[in-house]
């Protein structure tokens, strides 16, 4: 079975920095696009950073020059450094994933979500 397990997620103080990893357990054909959303409480859910199987990478304008998204194809596992951290980034973080299993036709994948909270 397909499984994406978020790991990194927890309290830091602003300026600081946390590493978020989501790595896709089981049998796959083909991962194409790996994505990290964000959730803050009565907002909507929201596109932070994705990246592309060729390492193309692309960032919402709030977190450009502070998170760094990467992956590592040879693990199935995507990775999203936060630095300088602020207030505004607490949210549940969710990973997505675009792919081809050996269980399902292609199609997106969540993760169960992390939570991420920026306060001193």
């Amino acid at each position: 079975q397909v499984q994406l397990v978020e790991s990194g997620g927890g309290l830091v103080q602003p300026g600081g920095s946390l590493r978020l990893s989501c790595a896709a357990s089981g049998s796959w054909f083909s991962i194409d696009d790996m994505t990290w959303y964000r959730q803050a409480p009565g907002k909507e859910r929201e596109l932070v950073a994705s990246i592309t199987s060729e390492g193309s990478t692309n960032y919402a304008d709030s977190v450009k020059g502070r998170f760094t998204i990467s992956r590592d194809n040879a693990k199935n596992t995507v990775y999203l450094q936060m630095d300088r951290l602020k207030p505004e980034d607490t949210a549940v973080y969710y990973c997505n994933v675009a792919g081809l299993s050996s269980y399902y036709p292609y199609r997106t994948y969540w993760g169960q979500g992390t939570q991420v909270t920026v306060s001193s």
